[in-house]
């Protein structure tokens, strides 16, 4: 199970750097989103995968971690969800004002020149 977590937070990772790495600023927001997604699925799992585990305390239950799953990492995790929707939210507003400013969504805010096309030799 641990090894599944892993490589999906290091191909969210991979997969957001990519993507941040792009000229284009749709695709960088998208990249923020999964970096995002990693790094919520990081601090999830900083609390330690427990299955069948009760987050509240019972009567008759000694209150330890082997019996109780961490509650902290998923407040965390639902605090960083809220934060990193509205900065998405946030982000595209301003790539949209953006494209409607310069008439193009390239981060630089201007197209690189186009290749000439080749000539066939008859």
């Amino acid at each position: 199970m641990e090894l599944l977590v892993s490589s999906a937070i290091g191909l969210l990772t991979a997969g957001g750097v990519f993507l941040l790495l792009r000229a284009r600023s749709f695709e960088v927001v998208l990249g923020l989103t999964l970096l995002s997604y990693a790094v919520n699925l990081f601090i999830f799992v900083m609390g330690r995968l427990a299955i069948d585990k009760v987050p509240l305390l019972r009567e008759g239950v000694a209150p330890s971690l082997a019996n109780h799953a961490d509650p902290l990492p998923q407040a965390l995790v639902l605090t960083a969800i809220v934060i990193s929707f509205a900065m998405t939210a946030v982000l595209l507003v301003l790539a949209l004002r953006s494209h409607a400013e310069y008439g193009s969504d390239h981060v630089d805010g201007a197209e690189p020149p186009a290749p000439e096309p080749r000539r066939r030799n008859p």
